[in-house]
């Protein structure tokens, strides 16, 4: 990493940057104020299937934007924006199983792709700190801590899997402050889907993250637990297609779009 990108970064800036290959570690508190999205892609054979996959799953799977087959690079959601080379790094699966995780995926691109940009609770974080929800990862300089549940979604054709969550220590006083704030927001996962006793959704060791980086539960604090965009690639290893690619987990793809724009707006 040679160039600097932080809160007051513009996403096209921070998306130059990115191609550029000056930023590849995680997107958590860049950007303030603009959505961030996670990526997955599949051949077109199976798009129809996932698209009705994340209708049918808002809460982990908010959908934003599908592209056409074998376009990467026409976006309503960041014009001039190319999703081969535009997120600081990816996650490349054959047959489910992880192969490797570039940094670019222009040798790789197929003209049968279709893209899915999916809503991220790192969209919620500066709402959170402004209605004055401490957020211990920020403070931390570090990501959040993401975890398979025992939750299952709601399958659709050939798509089936476990809810992802990710995990925020929140001050107890602040649990229902957060839950409002991200209720307001269900481009982002909304509200969670759970604050409390991690053994309610399965999760037996909090120190151990699926995925992403630990976070102590301090004294006074409630480990808060929102829906998140990883799902997918729990999903993939269950279903195990050909091929597929999506965002590595924290590096997610920067839009355009504005977090105060979307607020309280359905997501498709």
């Amino acid at each position: 990493m040679t160039g600097r990108i932080d809160k007051a970064t513009s996403p096209r800036r921070a998306r130059a940057a990115i191609r550029a290959g000056e930023w590849t570690a995680t997107t958590t508190g860049l950007c303030g104020g603009y959505v961030q999205a996670n990526l997955a892609i599949l051949p077109a054979a199976l798009a129809g299937e996932f698209t009705e996959f994340c209708r049918a799953n808002p809460r982990p799977l908010p959908l934003l934007e599908v592209t056409e087959p074998g376009v990467p690079d026409r976006l309503r959601s960041a014009p001039g924006a190319d999703l081969r080379t535009d997120l600081p790094r990816y996650r490349v699966y054959r047959h489910g199983v992880l192969d490797s995780e570039p940094t670019s995926i222009e040798a790789l691109w197929r003209d049968d792709f279709v893209a899915f940009l999916l809503g991220c609770s790192f969209s919620a974080e500066e709402a959170l700190q402004s209605a004055g929800v401490r957020l211990r990862h920020l403070e931390a300089g570090t990501g959040v801590a993401m975890f398979r549940t025992s939750r299952r979604c709601e399958p659709a054709g050939r798509f089936h899997g476990p809810v992802v969550v990710s995990m925020r220590a929140i001050n107890s006083d602040q649990v229902e402050r957060a839950r409002a704030v991200t209720a307001e927001l269900p481009f982002a996962h909304g509200a969670p889907l759970h604050a409390g006793d991690p053994s309610v959704l399965g999760i037996a060791d909090l120190a151990a993250p699926d995925w992403g980086d630990p976070m102590p539960v301090g004294p006074g604090d409630v480990p808060v637990f929102w829906a998140c965009g990883v799902t997918p690639q729990a999903v993939l290893a269950e279903v195990r297609p050909e091929f597929a690619i999506t965002h590595a987990p924290g590096h997610m793809f920067l839009t355009d779009l504005r977090v105060a724009e979307l607020a309280g707006t359905p997501t498709s």
